[in-house]
């Protein structure tokens, strides 16, 4: 049965949420305090850099299933509304529940009775519970529905989620089964849970992929001191089920929206609590020094020294975002490692196919041709694994060069090939590779 749903928020979740919802067959009011995002949305202009938004967007606002607005009387008459805010984190690492706290109280003297309100950003435990006396009613049913979208995938992650959690007081009230409901020409498993469970499993999914990670990194620093491959290391242990492959892969350190602010809430409510969540403390240790190690890396390559100087050093970067299939910047380990470089006295020349210039900062100057990073640098280093990296023509950048050699940070692209082309190839947990 089709719902009249309202979205609150047409940020990253609040704008996929919308128009995946639209496509499920809802009709969907999506209301955001932003006149220009609004504007913008009406006439189906996307900025978020994500596959097939757009096309949702444009097919919602053709079929009429999807509209947007700034006025909150547009959710009155609506079924469901989620709340898709931002929870930032605080000068503390605490989340700031501030944009919420403004929100939820105006939302009480409007919706009508009955009307399900649904959390879907991530937000401490314990919100749920506290939403009753926030909206100042307890006519308005509270359901927490945590997001698992990842970027670059968000789409395809709502429309094919691995599963849909819905947290209720108690579990499985009428409430979280009409929140279900909204999911099942998806297919997805539904885990009908309290509300504290819902929100926790959010945070401890997050957190334990950034144990994963950090895991790996260390793995990649005890392959170099022992002469073993870290890409058959993981290779091994991901073919173990009780492991798997995904997220055994080194870099230079995990960042994004998601994970740093999530470990950091996590470590803050375990600390409140008094339990002593030391595995994820020293994860997010681990992840600060990464950058150090691909810095060092560096020196290394272009000096012949961990410790040599890289002032006035021509270094090419390939890649600024966190990861592929996103242009998104925020806490991205690749602009910390340029950071590190632009402060030891490097002259920094960067592509990333999503990133077009780096706000706030001139160290960095980004270019839309990916052969003119490699213009007299003393040394290339990948920061994102964007596939298309692979493709380049090194022969061309070796040419290009001041001296024919890679950084990789992300173990991305081929030994083989790269030698083949004259370049020397540093790896991460790997034994390096010189030009044949």
């Amino acid at each position: 049965m089709a719902e009249h749903l309202g979205i609150v928020g047409a940020g990253y979740v609040g704008l996929t949420s919308a128009a995946c919802f639209a496509r499920l067959g809802h009709r969907v009011t999506c209301v955001d305090a932003d006149a220009s995002k609004v504007d913008e949305l009406g006439r189906g202009v996307v900025s978020i850099a994500e596959p097939g938004l757009a096309e949702l967007v444009g097919q919602g606002l053709a079929d009429r299933t999807l509209s947007f607005t700034t006025a909150q009387a547009g959710l009155y008459g609506a079924d469901l509304v989620f709340l898709c805010l931002p929870t930032p984190p605080a000068e503390d690492g605490r989340p700031d529940l501030g944009v919420l706290e403004h929100v939820v109280p105006q939302l009480g003297r409007l919706l009508r009775p009955g009307c399900v309100v649904v959390t879907k950003s991530t937000v401490p435990v314990g919100t749920a519970a506290r939403l009753p006396h926030l909206l100042g009613r307890d006519d308005l049913p509270v359901v927490a529905n945590p997001e698992f979208l990842r970027e670059g995938h968000a789409v395809e992650d709502f429309l094919h989620p691995d599963r849909v959690v819905v947290g209720t007081d108690p579990a499985d009230s009428p409430a979280a089964r009409r929140v279900a409901r909204l999911y099942e020409p998806t297919g997805a498993p539904v885990v009908a849970t309290d509300s504290a469970s819902a929100e926790l499993a959010k945070y401890a999914s997050n957190a334990f992929l950034a144990v994963k990670l950090s895991y790996v990194n260390v793995l990649a620093e005890l392959c170099e001191r022992f002469g073993a491959d870290v890409r058959e290391v993981s290779r091994t242990m991901g073919l173990d089920a009780r492991i798997g492959p995904e997220f055994l892969a080194p870099g230079p350190g995990w960042g994004g929206s998601c994970l740093p602010k999530d470990t950091s809430a996590l470590l803050h409510a375990a600390e409140a609590a008094g339990v002593d969540f030391g595995i994820l403390r020293d994860a997010v240790r681990v992840n600060a020094r990464q950058r150090a190690r691909v810095v060092r890396a560096v020196r290394q390559a272009v000096t012949g020294s961990p410790a040599g100087s890289l002032a006035g050093a021509r270094i090419g970067l390939l890649g600024l975002a966190f990861k592929a299939g996103t242009g998104d910047l925020r806490d991205s380990p690749a602009l910390a490692v340029a950071d590190d470089l632009a402060r030891a006295g490097a002259e920094l020349t960067a592509h990333d196919p999503a990133v077009a210039c780096v706000p706030g900062t001139g160290a960095v100057q980004v270019v839309d041709d990916p052969y003119l990073v490699a213009k007299d640098a003393a040394a290339l280093v990948v920061l994102t694994e964007w596939p298309e990296f692979r493709d380049l023509d090194w022969a061309r950048l070796a040419a290009a060069a001041d001296r024919a050699v890679v950084v990789d940070s992300r173990n991305l692209l081929d030994p083989d090939v790269l030698a083949a082309a004259g370049f020397a190839h540093v790896g991460v947990g790997t034994h390096p590779r010189r030009q044949s």
